[in-house]
């Protein structure tokens, strides 16, 4: 991934986008990385699952598979308690 330092990256606009269409670009503030300039379609694609509806937690619980609650239940042997 490329860096370009942010006044690199001001005055050089116009190439920066070029090459972020290609491959993430990364502009750095004091030697840090503080953005990355990516293609609108990778943004896309990133933020492609946040932007679906999320289902919250009763909608989960009602999807869930019923089984008419047909199940062997687990009956353990308790043991003798002395007080």
């Amino acid at each position: 991934m490329a860096k370009w330092s942010l006044q690199d990256a001001k005055n050089r606009f116009s190439e920066v986008v070029t090459a972020a269409r290609k491959a993430p670009q990364t502009v750095t503030k004091h030697g840090k990385p503080a953005v990355v300039i990516v293609d609108a379609d990778h943004y896309d694609r990133l933020t492609k699952k946040t932007k679906t509806k999320q289902k919250n937690l009763i909608e989960q619980l009602l999807a869930m598979p019923k089984d008419d609650g047909d199940f062997e239940r687990f009956e353990p042997e308790l043991r003798d308690i002395e007080f």
